[in-house]
């Protein structure tokens, strides 16, 4: 029930703790992805592991996340989450510090429980944070995974261009720092203005314990291992496919993977409206399809580029299938959404090592066609088995709204309309909406517009101006959306500046885009490492980011204005 005690303010500051905990989780997603990705090469080259050796330092991290991730669940539903979450964004932080500084595998293996540990702390924490919105705005989880996926992407591109410059000390020296900063954003963000009976507070959350919420949330926790596990085979399959098939190596592999890590970014929200209009079950099932077809073609690509490709299009079906089943978490967890989050993500990491190890056996023991058929199998199993577990939590199919955008109360401590929290169903049980209370006809989501105002004093006096309010609200209302034609334009300014540059950068021989189409890059595209120093380095780099970011313009532009001509 709501509290009247309750801030008018609660709706902005749940805004600000979601806008906080999304710059917070593009901040460490993608520094966390990016060590994740270099580590192995890390431990060959600076310690001199052996495969074995890599492969437990690795595997020591993912069994320290998984079996810390439900304790961080419990942590997030009984303590403040913005402390929890910033524990782990800055214990990460110090891992890849020890990372950094680490001469032996001894303190390698250290750091990487530190990460095991903070990773858990954070990753719970920030969605059981994000979860809080979601009976306000039913695209949170979208918006996160957007953030996340952005983070990883600029991190690649940013990280990898460093690395050409620096050490892997720099570069994970310069992932602690971004940490650092993730963790500042989630420690500065406002306390939570719900008390503590609230969903997801401490006194209701802490009645039930681990055990119960994971019985509850089975069907859909089944059906995450699956879904990660088909998720890691592919992606493991393509990797050693570029690497042994192609003799790709690391940095060109990251960079094929690249576009479909930029559609991931882009994608979610666009993909939710689709959810809204045909249901979860619906997207779901179309999703697993769609990306069990992208998998089967993966054995017929013939080079890279196509295979850049399929990745970018299995890319938009995960973007469909993730944020759904985290919300659908959320919502049958109900005051548990720490709890519920905790078993999701160790599901999701179990389902991750699942799909690794079968992935390697699959590519090692038959052909890559097979490996990819198998695969595919997998993925497309996952059509029947994630719908079936939406309905038996008993979820709504189609998210809706069930509290308001504004403040629980008005300025005098009454419940507005429509007002209040929704508290949590009993396990098992559906919230029913008691009929005195059910409106007659559906209420709109959208404010009513407003009637004609009366005059102004100023006109009503004869002086033609307007009031003092009034000019004050002219002065601060937003600027009018662009037009297509202005976006257009803005772009082949961009486009403009940027061939100047290239232009100039290629008289001087530091075009990173000139050897690109020259062909003077072996390969399928970018290497990490470049044939100039000092300044000349770094405009290398620096037109190499560039180009990237061009490309990212240009396709944000046009589906800004295709989305403009379709209204």
């Amino acid at each position: 029930m709501s509290d009247p005690a309750r801030p008018a303010t609660g709706g902005a500051v749940a805004k600000r703790r979601e806008a906080s905990t999304l710059l917070a989780a593009a901040l460490t997603n993608g520094p966390a992805e990016l060590v994740d990705f270099v580590l192995p090469l890390w431990a060959g080259i600076a310690l001199g592991a052996s495969a074995t050796e890599v492969g437990l330092l690795v595997a020591l991290e993912l069994a320290v996340s998984v079996v810390v991730r439900p304790i961080a669940g419990v942590l997030a539903d009984t303590r403040e989450r913005r402390y929890v979450a910033g524990a782990g964004a800055l214990l990460y932080g110090l891992s890849c510090a020890g990372y950094a500084v680490a001469g032996s595998l001894p303190l390698a293996y250290v750091a990487a429980v530190l990460g095991g540990v903070g990773g858990a702390l954070l990753w719970v924490s920030v969605r059981a944070i994000v979860g809080e919105r979601l009976a306000r705005d039913t695209t949170v989880y979208p918006r996160l995974m957007s953030a996340q996926e952005t983070g990883t992407w600029i991190a690649f591109v940013a990280g990898l261009t460093l690395l050409g410059f620096v050490d892997f000390v720099g570069l994970f020296l310069a992932c602690a720092a971004a940490c650092l900063v993730g963790a500042v954003a989630l420690f500065a963000m406002p306390a939570r203005p719900a008390p503590a009976g609230e969903h997801g507070g401490a006194d209701i959350a802490g009645t039930v314990g681990l055990g119960a919420v994971g019985r509850r949330l089975r069907p859909m926790l089944l059906a995450v291992v699956v879904t990660m596990t088909a998720e890691a085979a592919i992606g493991i399959l393509l990797l050693l496919h570029l690497q042994r098939g192609f003799d790709l190596e690391i940095i060109e592999i990251a960079y094929v993977f690249l576009p479909g890590a930029i559609a991931m970014s882009v994608l979610p929200g666009y993909l939710h409206r689709f959810v809204l209009r045909f249901g979860r079950t619906r997207v779901l099932a179309t999703a697993s399809v769609a990306s069990a077809a992208f998998a089967a073609s993966l054995s017929l690509a013939p080079n890279p580029w196509v295979l850049a490709g399929l990745w970018v299009l299995s890319g938009a079906a995960w973007a469909a299938v993730m944020p759904i089943q985290q919300a659908v978490i959320a919502e049958a967890s109900g005051a548990q959404t720490g709890r519920g989050m905790g078993l999701y993500e160790s599901a999701a990491l179990v389902g991750g090592v699942i799909g690794s190890l079968a992935g390697g056996l699959l590519y090692d023991g038959g052909s890559w066609a097979l490996a990819c058929l198998v695969a595919a199998a997998v993925i497309l199993s996952g059509a029947l088995i994630v719908p079936r577990s939406v309905r038996a939590l008993g979820v709504a199919d189609v998210p809706t709204v069930t509290e308001p955008e504004e403040s629980d109360v008005d300025d005098g401590g009454a419940p507005t309309a429509g007002g209040g929290a929704v508290v949590a169903p009993a396990p098992g049980v559906v919230p029913v909406v008691p009929v005195a209370t059910r409106p007659a006809e559906p209420v709109p989501l959208t404010k009513p517009e407003p009637s004609a105002p009366e005059p102004s004093a100023g006109a009503r006096a004869g002086t033609g101006e307007p009031s003092a309010p009034e000019t004050t609200k002219q002065q601060t209302a937003g600027k009018p959306p662009k037009t297509p034609r202005q976006r257009l334009v803005e772009l082949g300014q961009h486009a403009a500046l940027f061939a100047a540059v290239q232009v100039g950068l290629a008289v001087f021989g530091v075009s990173w885009l000139w050897d690109l189409l020259t062909g003077r890059l072996s390969g399928l595209v970018m290497r990490g490492g470049v044939e100039h120093d000092g300044l000349a380095a770094a405009a290398y780099g620096v037109g190499r980011i560039w180009t990237i970011v061009l490309v990212v313009d240009v396709l944000w532009t046009l589906i800004q204005v295709s989305r403009s001509r379709r209204r």
